[in-house]
């Protein structure tokens, strides 16, 4: 089992795709997992979840459980898997529960603002 860490992270957190802002938060948690770069989760309820359609594809977390993922679907384009959430978090893991988190890319960008 690795090493998770969760905690708040301070400040107000934005992500955004396409130009577009799928959500603002100040509740946004940071997941750190060994030697992992540390992921900011952000609460469900700070997402426009309208942008967002869950895909096919999942994996599997000996730490945190089954990751569920979601494609963000804006007027421009779609970008497949971009986000994931752990719907039924293991233990270790259980804060990020009702949380997402986001890949990111080009088009998928996540920072403090």
């Amino acid at each position: 089992m690795t090493n998770i860490r969760i905690r708040k992270v301070e400040g107000t957190w934005v992500v955004r795709s396409g130009g577009a802002v799928l959500g603002e938060s100040t509740n946004a948690l940071e997941l750190s997992e060994g030697d992992l770069a540390p992921v900011i989760y952000f609460p469900r309820g700070d997402i426009a979840m309208a942008f967002l359609d869950r895909s096919e594809k999942t994996t599997s977390c000996a730490s945190k459980g089954d990751a569920t993922y979601f494609s963000i679907a804006n007027k421009s384009s779609v970008t497949e898997d971009a986000a994931w959430s752990y719907e039924a978090p293991l233990e270790a893991a259980a804060e990020i529960k009702d949380y997402i988190a986001f890949v990111e890319s080009a088009s998928v960008k996540v920072e403090k603002v």
